[in-house]
């Protein structure tokens, strides 16, 4: 699949049920998700096939996910959402 068809997947499968995960997740697809690694790529990929309360529950740190690439991927958007 082309990047460009593979980025407008990845922004629909983005667009979350709730506004915090969606501040999250676009600006790192648009930013950041190019510059990942094949594997980074499908990890963050799994990541948005979780659950919406699972996600803010990592996300806002209420629980740690213990997947780890999971919680890895959970840790590197965090990080460049503070970039």
């Amino acid at each position: 699949m082309s990047l460009s068809k593979n980025k407008a997947r990845l922004r629909w499968a983005c667009r979350r049920g709730m506004l915090e995960l969606d501040v999250l997740f676009m600006p790192f697809v648009d930013k950041w998700f190019e510059h990942l690694t094949e594997d980074q790529q499908q990890v963050f990929e799994r990541l948005l096939e979780c659950d919406d309360p699972e996600l803010f529950a990592w996300f806002m740190g209420h629980e740690k996910c213990e997947d780890k690439e999971l919680n890895a991927m959970v840790q590197l958007v965090l990080e460049r959402a503070k970039a």
